[in-house]
């Protein structure tokens, strides 16, 4: 059974930093793309960033220079640096793993980029403070 689980939520004042953690169980091979999400009240799911363990990686515009995704894929885990953080960073955060096996989208625009997430965590509280 494939299980993620989010760690680092919290709360933090504008220009602040925090880091996500995700751990991951229940599959073997690091040759899925795995991604962050985040949901702000009242607003739709959106994908942050994303990466493969062939280094295909996208990130929103919203975060580009501001917060890094990486991946220790023996250890089965998934970080989410976020740095000079905002008000509107304000969300749940959630960690996903792909469906399928492969790499990340790369050659894709807007919410193509972002489908065929299967697998998700429960998500961890950000909230940011102005």
């Amino acid at each position: 059974q494939v299980t993620l689980m989010e760690s680092g939520g919290g709360s933090v004042q504008a220009g602040g930093s925090l880091t996500l953690s995700c751990q991951g169980r229940g599959w073997a091979g690091s040759g899925y793309c795995m991604a962050w999400f985040r949901q702000a009240p009242g607003k739709e799911r959106e994908g942050v960033a994303r990466l493969d363990s062939n280094s295909n990686f996208g990130y929103a515009d919203a975060v580009k220079g501001r917060f890094t995704i990486s991946r220790d894929n023996l250890k089965y885990t998934l970080t989410l640096q976020m740095n000079s953080l905002r008000p509107e960073d304000t969300a749940i955060y959630y960690c996903a793993r792909a469906t399928n096996w492969g790499n990340c989208r790369t050659s894709c625009s807007g919410s193509d980029c972002w489908r065929d997430f299967g697998y998700w965590g429960q998500g961890t509280q950000v909230t940011v403070s102005s």
